[in-house]
């Protein structure tokens, strides 16, 4: 049998209920937000947020997310080391900005919040992973990296030294450290010609 589907999303109301998880978020870190503070912020009840979303990790990530997507698009200049280059700095650009410093607070907050780290990974990390992935596959079909590429090993060589530098040492991210990260990281994996 076929399950029904229930009335789709007012927009608006979403909108209000994103909006507030993100301001909120911003104000005072997600370890102070609750669906209770989302709802009397965005004006609705709590069952209209959990009818939507499994539990504050999930609408505080999509929140996130909604004010974050038009920063990091997906970049296809007809280059892999272009596309890399560009997807790399939106990303630090967007990762060192205050809105981005939010992320090293939820993966903290995930190392002890097994339903936060579910919905940043589900959310955040694993569409990024997927954009890398496609920019990656992209340069091997044009013959620029080689056929045999371990795709996911190439995202974490790229992104794992950017994330280091974020979230464990504090040292710089800046164009060179960027250009030069990448150029380490993909001189192994271009076709030799």
């Amino acid at each position: 049998m076929e399950k029904k589907k229930g009335r789709p999303r007012d927009i608006a109301t979403e909108k209000a209920i994103l909006a507030a998880s993100y301001d909120l978020l911003l104000e005072n870190g997600f370890g102070t937000i609750t669906v209770e503070k989302i709802a009397e912020r965005a004006k609705v009840s709590k069952a209209t947020i959990y009818k939507w979303w499994p539990n504050k990790a999930a609408v505080v990530m999509d929140g996130f997310l909604s004010a974050a997507m038009a920063r990091l698009p997906v970049p296809d200049t007809g280059s892999v080391i272009d596309d890399i280059v560009i997807q790399v700095s939106n990303l630090a650009s967007f990762l060192t900005s205050r809105e981005g410093k939010v992320i090293n607070e939820l993966i903290a907050e995930g190392q002890f919040d097994v339903k936060l780290a579910e919905a940043y990974r589900a959310r955040y990390f694993n569409p990024r992973r997927f954009d890398s992935r496609r920019i990656l596959e992209r340069g091997v079909q044009r013959g620029e990296l080689k056929k045999d590429l371990d795709i996911e090993l190439c995202i974490d060589l790229i992104y794992g030294p950017l994330f280091y530098r974020l979230l464990v040492t504090g040292e710089k991210i800046d164009e060179v450290f960027i250009k030069t990260l990448i150029h380490y990281a993909l001189e192994g994996i271009w076709v030799k010609r």
